[in-house]
């Protein structure tokens, strides 16, 4: 399934797949959490990537939807986003450097879309914390082999 927001872009233009988050784990003796997103649709291909301790606490609340007694900094960015009436379009991982992705927040406010670089992490758990979920992409190319990738043109 290809994603977009139309016709073809053009040539060298990045296929998106939307993905599901189906778990933030943590293995012993591994000190980080294990993130894993799946394709929505078949093929079912699975991305993996390790975050920080404090990153992959936040996405897994985030996932199973439990709020913090005071707003951590995910609740609160979610909050004044709201407020300033901007959305979460979409949050699109967009490359890879040995083991590091990289990824952009798509948003629209009434001042129009700006589309800006952040962590997977932080991404996703804006996308999870948002009253409904903002879609997660994934470029097809991440899940076609283990290598670099570099960002597409967008």
């Amino acid at each position: 399934m290809c994603t977009g927001d139309g016709p073809d872009v053009g040539e060298g233009s990045p296929d998106f797949r939307v993905m599901e988050v189906v778990g933030v784990t943590m293995e012993l003796p591994d000190q980080f959490p294990v993130v894993t997103l799946q394709e929505a649709e078949a093929p079912l291909r699975e991305l993996t990537f390790r975050v920080g301790l404090a990153e992959g606490a936040a996405l897994a609340q985030a996932l199973r939807r439990l709020a913090s007694p005071r707003p951590l900094t995910h609740e609160l960015m979610t909050t004044i986003l709201g407020r300033l009436g901007t959305d979460i379009v979409a949050v699109r991982l967009t490359g890879r450097q040995g083991s590091v992705y990289q990824a952009e927040l798509d948003l629209m406010s009434t001042r129009g879309r700006e589309v800006m670089g952040c962590r997977p992490s932080d991404g996703i758990t804006l996308a999870l914390r948002q009253a409904v979920a903002a879609p997660l992409l994934a470029d097809e190319r991440l899940l076609s082999g283990d290598g670099d990738v570099a960002p597409g043109p967008g």
